[in-house]
């Protein structure tokens, strides 16, 4: 039977059989079938029904420029910022502000919007700024967190709650994770996560022990971890979307590889372009942190222009670059680490509302 899936705040609001529902479908059919193209380059769904942007504002390191870039960023087409409960590297109320102008300015609706923010644990926090209590228990940490952050987001949910890192211990990485599975279960937080998770096997206890499952992995997407060969594969058996950051910085030798000039030269791409598609075609949801104007608008042809897909021989091409630095530095290739992991079904179809 299908399940259509109408996005309410949290964005996974389902129903079946609902008449209004099927009579709502059935008059935006025609567009949906005619918008489906366009939307599926743009959009992912989650584990949990979220639609999710496949390439994400990041906000880290903005500090007093964050409300003008982000402002920047969305009136240029971006639709999901990244930001984190974290005075000491994010703005998170200055991210805040920009949805403010930009709701008053008529650009976006916040409903329009894909905001992932963060709980960060003291380990990650600046003593001086950090936005709750240090000495209270874990999981009154992460209520003030989340509270501090729908104040600063000028907002009532989040479409994505991702803890920053896990905790030193795995039962302490529990306590938070449980408080943060309530928030998503009261309709307030559409999907969970976990960033700077390197570790496979704290990755397989969180997934054993959680009722709620993360939707996304946010990573360092570099050579010093192996490039998270294991790591992503786990994800794809899982259902799980990896989200990586610093995706161009950490990778200059991939930029200026012969495989990706060819490309370029060929395309009339930039690098970037030609990286940031091979990631989004390999499933990927990458963070791009630009400040420049017209590198945002760069970024976003690679979602929203047809043209810009890369052919069999080119994705092999430049997954050997991948590989190539993966075995000489002693880590296993993807399709190696694949074949440790057997991808579940895929999940339904989910229709969108028009």
């Amino acid at each position: 039977m299908l399940v259509f899936s109408f996005a309410g705040k949290n964005g996974i609001s389902n129903f079946r059989g609902d008449i209004l529902g099927v009579r709502r479908v059935a008059s935006a059919l025609p567009n949906i079938i005619s918008e489906s193209a366009q939307s599926e380059r743009m959009w992912v769904r989650t584990n949990t029904g979220v639609r999710m942007p496949r390439l994400i504002y990041g906000t880290a390191w903005k500090k007093a420029h964050t409300t003008d870039l982000v402002e920047e960023a969305v009136t240029a087409g971006f639709r999901g910022i990244d930001t984190a409960c974290q005075p000491r590297h994010y703005r998170e109320d200055l991210v805040g502000e920009a949805i403010k102008r930009l709701e008053q300015k008529g650009v976006v609706s916040r409903n329009e919007l894909f905001i992932q923010t963060k709980y960060t644990p003291p380990g990650g926090q600046d003593m001086s700024s950090i936005p709750y209590n240090p000495r209270a228990e874990i999981e009154q940490q992460v209520m003030e967190s989340f509270n501090t952050s729908l104040k600063n987001l000028c907002t009532d949910y989040i479409d994505s709650l991702v803890m920053h890192s896990p905790l030193e211990t795995h039962e302490d990485t529990m306590k938070a994770w449980r408080v943060m599975e309530k928030l998503y279960s009261s309709g307030r937080v559409g999907q969970l996560g976990m960033s700077n998770i390197y570790d496979l096997d704290r990755l397989q206890k969180l997934l054993d022990d959680a009722k709620v499952k993360p939707a996304v992995i946010q990573n360092r997407f570099y050579l010093d971890s192996g490039y998270d060969t294991r790591i992503r594969a786990f994800c794809l058996g899982h259902g799980i979307i990896y989200q990586s950051f610093w995706t161009l910085t950490a990778n200059p030798h991939i930029l200026k590889s012969p495989v990706v000039s060819n490309i370029c030269a060929e395309r009339g791409w930039t690098p970037a372009q030609v990286f940031f598609r091979y990631l989004i075609e390999k499933g990927f949801a990458p963070l791009t942190g630009t400040t420049s104007r017209h590198h945002m608008k760069e970024d976003l042809e690679v979602i929203t222009n047809p043209d810009f897909s890369l052919r069999d021989e080119e994705m092999k091409g430049i997954e050997s670059v991948l590989d190539a630095a993966c075995a000489a530095h002693g880590y296993p290739t993807y399709s190696e680490a694949l074949t440790e992991f057997k991808p579940q079904r895929p999940p339904p179809a989910i229709m969108d509302e028009v």
